[in-house]
């Protein structure tokens, strides 16, 4: 449609964009599958920040591999002094000198980062750490699915697993089985959810938090195994 899209990626903390995904040259040359890819990252710190970092719970820098997870933090002129009235809070929030932003990624060899999920919706199954927005991509790569939405949902044997939430495309077709093998072939097996619903706001989003408690509902706590 003629659009040259640049990814931006901040938080109400930060003022809005913190970090931006600085298109390469070599990009364009590249297929449609691979350059978006490499689009959707969150990119590099823009110039009135500190540089994006992705660390540990000891606030070392994680390698740049693309598979070492650990959290964003961020330090700069647009980020906030602190909440309002809320000294613990702004407390936590700042640990270590860094604004924690909550959410989790990896670090590429270029140096851009990439998000993988949020630390509150990483699925905990047998042990295994499962992001539910690579299932999401995952399910999102099916021609029929026009939405998605992934979350953790108790489990006897495993603790939890993940459960995708999917809306259809108009005058498509695909049963649970059908979605449940396309991701299978896309990552790891045991990383493929169930099927459900999708519950949205009145603008369209997709509210995870009604369907966390829609599946944990009569649970005593949301940590399970």
């Amino acid at each position: 449609m003629g659009f040259d899209i640049v990814h931006v990626y901040g938080l109400t903390e930060t003022y809005g964009p913190y970090s931006v995904c600085q298109p390469q040259p070599a990009w364009a040359a590249m297929t449609s599958n691979a350059g978006a890819a490499l689009r959707a990252r969150q990119g590099v710190g823009m110039l009135q920040a500190e540089r994006l970092r992705v660390v540990g719970a000891d606030m070392r820098d994680a390698p740049a591999d693309g598979a070492t997870v650990g959290e964003i933090v961020m330090r700069g002129n647009n980020v906030m002094l602190g909440y309002y009235n809320d000294p613990d809070g702004t407390s936590s929030a700042f640990d270590g000198g860094w604004f924690h932003s909550g959410d989790l990624g990896v670090v590429h060899p270029d140096g851009y980062v990439e998000l993988r999920d949020r630390a509150k919706d990483v699925v905990i199954s047998g042990g295994e750490n499962i992001s539910t927005i690579e299932v999401e991509q995952a399910l999102m790569s099916h021609p029929c699915v026009l939405e998605t939405a992934v979350i953790g949902v108790p489990d006897e044997q495993w603790g939890e697993r993940p459960r995708g939430y999917v809306v259809l495309k108009p005058n498509t077709d695909a049963s649970g089985p059908d979605l449940v093998e396309h991701v299978k072939q896309r990552i790891a097996r045991y990383k493929a959810p169930g099927r459900g619903r999708v519950a949205k706001t009145s603008t369209g989003k997709i509210q995870k938090v009604i369907l966390r408690d829609e599946a944990w509902a009569g649970k005593t706590a949301r940590i399970q195994g």
